[in-house]
């Protein structure tokens, strides 16, 4: 399946893609484009849209950041996921920015990555062994060693 969103990718749209590979489809592919042209090519190809503000497929909703919601599109429910959703939540959702010790310096890593890299696709490659680790963290916070 294809999914699209806006290009100069952040939080969501970097954990929303790691998370639709490692459970849901690993030959999923993603296209970063210029933000008003996205629901329409969407729309146009039958792709799925998300992070978009409230406007696709897999979004934001109330209080909830695009991963929490991918995971409930997805019916993911595995603690290691739900805890981890909590710390991306933290990040990418500023007013809960102080829910969880971990998302400060999780919020430090991914604004060295936005900092350093501008093509979205190498930042993708580059970020996801960061989130298989805080995968793995969660899982032992949890309980559920690897």
């Amino acid at each position: 399946m294809k999914y699209i969103t806006h290009e100069n990718i952040g939080i969501d749209r970097v954990s929303v893609p790691w998370l639709i590979r490692k459970f849901v489809d690993p030959k999923a592919q993603f296209i970063f484009a210029p933000t008003e042209e996205v629901m329409g090519i969407a729309k146009r190809e039958g792709w799925i849209s998300f992070d978009m503000h409230g406007n696709a497929d897999i979004d934001h909703r109330g209080n909830t950041c695009s991963f929490e919601d991918a995971l409930k599109k997805y019916n993911l429910t595995e603690p290691a996921l739900v805890y981890m959703a909590k710390i991306i939540h933290g990040a990418d959702i500023t007013a809960d920015a102080g829910t969880m010790i971990e998302i400060p310096g999780f919020v430090a890593i991914v604004s060295g990555f936005n900092a350093t890299i501008s093509d979205d696709y190498d930042r993708l490659a580059k970020e996801w062994p960061m989130y298989d680790a805080i995968y793995a963290y969660c899982q032992k916070k949890v309980g559920k060693d690897r």
